[in-house]
Order: C-alpha cells, then sequence, then structure tokens
C-alpha cells in the first residue's frame, strides 16, 4: 500500500512539473507575417508562429490556450491557437487595428482601431465583434487597468485618454495629458486602483507623471541628453514602450534617440542605470521572476536579453523585420 502511495505522489508531481511550463517571449514583427517565440533559457528563437500580415498587438488569454494578435493592414484579429501556432480564425474588425487588451474573465477583447475613433470590443466565444467605442481620433494603444475594472485607451490625433468601464462597455470619463500621448504604465496601488500613469508624449525625450485622482500632471522627467544629430527610428518618436520590474522598485523606460533602456527609481524616479541596446528600442516585457528584461529592438530587428540585476546587455536576439510588441506567456 504504501509503495502505491509513492508511486502515486511521484506520477501526480511529475504531472505538476509538466504543466508547470517555463515562460516564453513572443514578439510580433510588424513588417513580417510571424510571431518571434524565443525561450529565455537559451535566449534563441525556439519558434515562429505563422499569422496575417504586419502583426501589431498581442494578448494571450487568461487561461493560456489562445493569443489574439491584430494585424494593421488586414483589418483583422488572428485567433491564434497556442498548442498548434495555427490561426483558427481571422474576425473583420476597422480600419488598421492596433494594440489589444482582454478583460480578466477573458470573455472580451479590445483593439485600438487607428484609421477610425474608436476601439472594437470581440466577443471570444462567438468571435465577432459586438461594439466600437468612440475614443477619439487615432487610438493607438488600450491597456487593462491593475483592478480590471478599466480600459485605458490613447488617442493620438485626438491628444486624449479615456477610461472604458468593463462593466457598462462605454467611457466613464476623458481626459488631456498634453500632448500626443504614445505607450504609457499604470502604477498601483496596494487595493490594485490606479496611483499614477506614466505616459510617453510624441516630442518629448522622457515621460511624464499623471497623478490619478486629479487627472493633473505633476512631474515631466527627461532621458540623457542626446547627440545633435541624433534621429528617431520613428518621426516624432524620441521614447517609446516602458515597463515597472515585476518587484515595482525600478521604472524601465526606452529611448529612440540614444537607443538605450533607462532605469529610474520607483520611489523618488531618480536614475539608476543606463543600457545600450539594439537601434530603435521600442516595446519591452520583463520575466515573472524579473531575473530578464526582454527590449524589441525595432531597427535592428532583433530583441535584446537584459539581465534585469546587473543592468546589463546579454545578447542581441536575431527575430523577423520591424519587431515592436513583446510579451511573456507560461
Amino acid at each position: 500500500m504504501r509503495r502505491s502511495r509513492l508511486l502515486f505522489s511521484f506520477v501526480y508531481f511529475a504531472a505538476g512539473l509538466a504543466i508547470a511550463a517555463p515562460p516564453l517571449i513572443y514578439v510580433t514583427n510588424s513588417d513580417d507575417s510571424k510571431i518571434s517565440v524565443i525561450d529565455p533559457a537559451t535566449d534563441t528563437v525556439v519558434r515562429e508562429i505563422a499569422v496575417s500580415a504586419n502583426p501589431h498587438g498581442i494578448v494571450p488569454s487568461p487561461d493560456g490556450k489562445r493569443f489574439y494578435i491584430s494585424s494593421e493592414s488586414k483589418d483583422l484579429l488572428d485567433v491564434v491557437d497556442r498548442a498548434s501556432g495555427k490561426v483558427i480564425r481571422s474576425v473583420p474588425i476597422g480600419l488598421r487595428p492596433n494594440n489589444v487588451a482582454i478583460t480578466e474573465d477573458g470573455k472580451r477583447v479590445y483593439v485600438c482601431i487607428r484609421g477610425k475613433s474608436q476601439v472594437d470590443i470581440i466577443d471570444t466565444d462567438s468571435l465577432t465583434r459586438v461594439k466600437s467605442v468612440e475614443v477619439g481620433k487615432g487610438p493607438h494603444n488600450v491597456y487593462r487597468s491593475p483592478d480590471g475594472k478599466l480600459m485605458i485607451a490613447t488617442s493620438m490625433e485626438g491628444e486624449k485618454i479615456t477610461a472604458i468601464d468593463v462593466k457598462t462597455e462605454e467611457p466613464t470619463f476623458a481626459f488631456e495629458p498634453g500632448g500626443v500621448p504614445r505607450p504609457l504604465i499604470m502604477d498601483a496601488n496596494p487595493d490594485k486602483s490606479i496611483r499614477r500613469l506614466f505616459v510617453q508624449l510624441s516630442n518629448l525625450h522622457g515621460f511624464e507623471v499623471i497623478d490619478w485622482a486629479s487627472r493633473k500632471v505633476t512631474q515631466k522627467v527627461e532621458l540623457p541628453v542626446a547627440p545633435p544629430d541624433a534621429k528617431p527610428l520613428i518621426p516624432a518618436t524620441f521614447s517609446h514602450g516602458m515597463g515597472i520590474s515585476p518587484d515595482r522598485r525600478t521604472l524601465w523606460v526606452n529611448d529612440m534617440l540614444n537607443n538605450t533602456v533607462n532605469v529610474f527609481s520607483m520611489k523618488d524616479l531618480k536614475p539608476v542605470a543606463v543600457i545600450p541596446v539594439g537601434r530603435g528600442p521600442d516595446w519591452m516585457i520583463f520575466t515573472p521572476d524579473g531575473k530578464r528584461c526582454y527590449v524589441s529592438n525595432a531597427g535592428a530587428n532583433s530583441v535584446s536579453s537584459i539581465d534585469a540585476r546587473t543592468f546589463r546587455e546579454l545578447k542581441q536576439i536575431p527575430v523577423g523585420k520591424v519587431p515592436k510588441r513583446i510579451i511573456v506567456a507560461d
């Protein structure tokens, strides 16, 4: 009887190990038709997933079984089965879809429709567009709030930020950040409510800090001065892509003029480190354990693997053409 219990325990433990797969890094190659998959254990591309042309945004379902990927040139949302790596459905959506986000329960995907003034909402059961929400001209990025209650959409040409209530699927309020909003990241309170926003703007070589309660800019942080002849990879885009380390101690900010990643203390936003990377650092993601940061270099067709403890680039990993959005999924 004891031997049977030991055997059962071993089989159960082994099954648990099989389920707990290590995380992988997924990057959309925006001038290509594929997603590059990087294994952080080896810092090599271990798989490529064929998708519709010009993939832009990417988000996994909460259960990890699917990816939702917007195709900027084909006006589609590809639904990819993660196990097979196959597109199981391409959902027609609005003109020039950009970034995507998903609700905590996985029932709705939100997609910024850059060619319109709306965010499209896709039902993940029927895989159809069920609603479009007006958010201002040229919406580019959309993010789920840490508490899951809101979707935050940025409108570039409308120069505003709109909060959409996930329950009602209607805008609740909007405010102007003082320029053309680009990527943003949310700093949360212990209860997961939003405390402040860090927002990058067109033509700003740095970022601004917005107090969420008042919707007011409280601080602007500039990045190190660039050489006089420095030109960004994308016009008017001096700083693009940010991340907060999993331990919440540091804020990481891409610098497209200097081709570096700048690390700041979350406590006082003082500089901690400057890390050289490839040309055109565009987006970034951390591994769940916080040991690595991965940065897509849009102008170098590579992804930088960075040791997040020593602030040192370990390797530039070749990927597809013009890599941009980057996520981690385990």
